[in-house]
């Protein structure tokens, strides 16, 4: 018997809402949510460097559920094209561009393939440029941003905006930025966008005023702007730790102010719109193995979740997705100090002793006197408080003050730690709205998941949208690079009668003296140049 169309949205209704009894309010939501499965907008959260056992030692801290917790959905593997323990750069390509790549990339395929499972064709074509989700969107009409609490040019928003053959390429990274026509862009980094510290000289800084973005460097004249461009540069490097910010910047935003205000900005743009943003420093602070830091900033992180997700609670049409890059420091709770008695050590065993900190251990270092004379009164600033004689000795002795700190309060709390760089656990997926991933999925599936979301394919775009000069001209004209300025190399294209230049990280063809915008930046890497098809035409057609 054929229902009608009514019948059969009342009884497919009617199963929602039985469906819905005994389910919690945020799967309810996702229920309502999956009525109408059209996916707007897209916001990724990077916790750069976090490993599981940092988010539970941070929820301890916090005393309470994190916002994560509520969309946690799966686990995510995070080995690179080379290594089971990824670098940061990779792993941000992987999650902005479906790609696995090599140590350092950015935004580009790899030249080695070592790790089980990973495609050997990726090799083929080393260097290569691919598209990003960020350039999808934008090609696809949305509004898109940027947010980071390290330099914006670091290996993570990196990935999401541009394309190098090696992560500590900032000078380029910044102009492709710049270039690229980011909506909103926040965070640190502004020396690599100043003239004086450039290998080029370009002023970047005045590129950003001729775009017409509401340049800002504060935390008061974020929140006070209502342009729909915004630049924030709100540190010549990174920002401060959360925990350090209101005795040291008080002038920063937090992470979620920074995300807050990208969405609010953003979501006025009726075509949709794609944010990333980074949590950046927790991997910092394990590098130098300090918990304080990897708590501050994770809980810091955790509340740009929180923003994120109560806006997408409310419009219903924006996919959320939360995740860490890779792990960091092997931090374990429990350590020689608990092998026999871990079974009774209680929770605050671990978490006081880190409750004693003021400040992370970057924080406190700051406050050190050139001479030193005052280590005691730094090492109560990082949790040290009544320190026994032997910890005195260790402090006023320590030629690395830093590294005893750590390895103090590590004690004290009970905590251990194997390495100082990265480790190649898999770490949970968090994720939230329609067409969200779930389930076990490699870092790659991000991406993907985004793009799908957004309406287009990766691999389609990045063939239209990166093509080596070489085999785009190389049958119509003369293909050459002027490298007399070596700090900013020109593409030149030669036809007689019509030449065509392509500046290096810009989105300008200059066509016998007049200038045409493009639709993505021109990419050098690995030596060869990158063109996209749409520029070719224009070039081709151009009178």
């Amino acid at each position: 018997m054929k229902l009608s169309k009514k019948l059969l949205g009342m009884t497919l209704a009617g199963t929602l809402a039985v469906g819905s009894i005994g389910l919690t309010n945020l799967e309810r939501e996702e229920v309502e949510a999956k009525k109408d499965p059209k996916v707007k907008n897209v916001i990724v959260l990077v916790k750069d460097g976090v490993s599981s056992t940092t988010t539970t030692l941070s929820r301890w801290y916090k005393g309470d559920d994190l916002a994560m917790d509520q969309m946690a959905s799966g686990g995510v593997r995070t080995y690179s094209a080379e290594s089971a323990v990824t670098d940061s750069a990779p792993a941000g390509t992987a999650m902005a561009t479906g790609n696995k790549t090599n140590d350092k990339f950015v935004g580009v395929l790899p030249e080695k393939i070592a790790s089980p499972g990973v495609d050997e064709d990726l090799a083929d074509d080393p260097y290569r440029p691919v598209t990003n989700v960020l350039e999808g969107a934008k090609l696809n009409g949305k509004s898109t941003g940027i947010i980071s609490t390290s330099e914006i040019q670091h290996a993570t928003p990196a990935a999401f905006s541009s394309h190098a053959d090696h992560r500590s390429q900032y000078d380029n990274i910044a102009e492709q930025q710049v270039y690229q026509n980011i909506d909103v862009v926040l965070g640190g980094g502004k020396e690599s966008f100043e003239g004086g510290n450039r290998d080029d000289g370009e002023d970047l800084l005045g590129v950003i005023d001729d775009k017409g973005y509401d340049y800002v460097e504060t935390r008061d004249d974020l929140l006070d702007s209502r342009s729909k461009k915004i630049w924030g540069s709100f540190a010549p490097a990174a920002l401060a730790y959360d925990m350090d910010r209101e005795a040291t910047k008080p002038e920063e935003p937090t992470l979620a102010e920074m995300t807050k205000k990208s969405i609010q900005t953003l979501s006025k743009d009726k075509d949709g719109f794609f944010l990333m943003v980074e949590g950046s420093k927790p991997d910092w602070a394990a590098h130098a193995n300090d918990p304080v830091g990897m708590i501050s900033d994770t809980l810091s992180f955790d509340d740009a979740v929180k923003e994120a997700l109560d806006f997408a609670k409310k419009d219903k049409n924006t996919m959320v997705i939360a995740v860490s890059d890779h792990g960091n420091s092997g931090i374990s709770i429990g350590n020689e100090n608990t092998d026999g008695t871990y079974s009774s050590t209680p929770v605050s065993a671990y978490v006081d002793p880190l409750k004693e900190a003021t400040m992370t251990l970057e924080g406190a270092m700051s406050q050190l006197n050139e001479d030193g004379s005052n280590r005691l009164e730094v090492a109560e600033l990082y949790g040290i408080t009544n320190p026994t004689a032997k910890e005195k000795r260790a402090i006023n002795k320590s030629e690395d003050l830093g590294g005893t700190l750590v390895d103090l309060l590590a004690q004290r709390a009970n905590l251990g730690f194997t390495t100082g760089g990265h480790t190649g656990e898999d770490l949970f997926l968090y994720s939230y709205g329609p067409g969200k991933p779930s389930g076990m999925i490699e870092n790659t599936d991000i991406a993907h998941s985004a793009a799908d979301a957004m309406g287009f394919k990766l691999d389609k775009l990045s063939k239209n949208m990166f093509i080596e000069a070489d085999e785009a001209f190389g049958k119509w004209g003369e293909v050459s690079i002027d490298s007399s300025d070596a700090a900013n190399p020109v593409l030149v294209i030669d036809k007689g009668r019509k030449k065509a230049e392509f500046p290096v990280n810009k989105n300008i063809v200059i066509v016998n003296d007049r200038e045409y915008e493009l639709d993505s930046v021109t990419v050098q890497s690995g030596g060869k140049f990158y063109v996209s098809k749409d520029a070719v035409k224009l070039v081709k057609k151009a009178k």
